[in-house]
């Protein structure tokens, strides 16, 4: 479905996102477009799970292109609080005038101070790829990148929650951590891993 040379669309409106996922694919000659460069709007994330919203946009973009199509839903989920906030990720950092993911890292920690969650503070950030061809064949890859929570919150690299993330064997969190380190153990990295060898053996 994905061969060295291809042209992805990439079904994001985040240059951050689009830059990271270009960066990762450039070993193997892919080039990527973002669905924002060509004007695609973002359908709404009506599924209950990372694998039913990443495979709701990934065909959403491959049909409105008649490109091949990656798509990929991710987020925070914390032990404590039965895997949340999930899929709600985005949602929990919301606010009037846009996202604030200081919100949403303020309110993962307010809930567990609020039921006296035990530390450590387990959590794992999700990701699934879908990747879509405009006939509707898909190929998903889920990758995970287990962790504990910490709080204050440290660092400005990354985006979302990153600050208050640190992933196992490290000392640091995902927002002090330089993005190439951060590419190379991430949970989008897992996934990418996963699809790389589908589609590059």
């Amino acid at each position: 479905m994905l061969k060295a040379g291809d042209r992805l669309l990439v079904a994001t409106h985040n240059p951050g996102k689009l830059e990271e996922i270009g960066d990762l694919l450039a070993p193997f000659g892919v080039s990527v477009i973002g669905a924002g460069d060509l004007g695609l709007p973002e359908p709404e994330e009506t599924e209950t799970t990372f694998v039913g919203n990443a495979r709701l946009k990934a065909h959403a973009a491959a049909r409105a292109s008649g490109l091949v199509a990656l798509a990929d839903d991710s987020g925070l989920s914390v032990e404590a609080l039965g895997g949340a906030p999930g899929v709600l990720t985005a949602d929990w950092a919301t606010t009037a005038s846009g996202r604030d993911f200081a919100v949403g890292m303020g309110r993962v920690w307010r809930e567990l101070e609020a039921i006296q969650a035990p530390e450590p503070r387990r959590a794992q950030f999700r990701c699934t790829l879908a990747l879509a061809s405009p006939n509707g064949q898909d190929l998903v890859f889920e990758g995970v990148s287990p962790g504990t929570l910490v709080w204050p919150g440290r660092g400005e690299q990354g985006h979302g929650f990153d600050p208050i993330f640190q992933p196992d064997g490290f000392d640091i969190t995902f927002g002090e951590m330089d993005r190439w380190e951060k590419n190379r153990l991430s949970h989008r990295a897992d996934a990418f891993r996963k699809l790389v060898a589908a589609c590059f053996p």
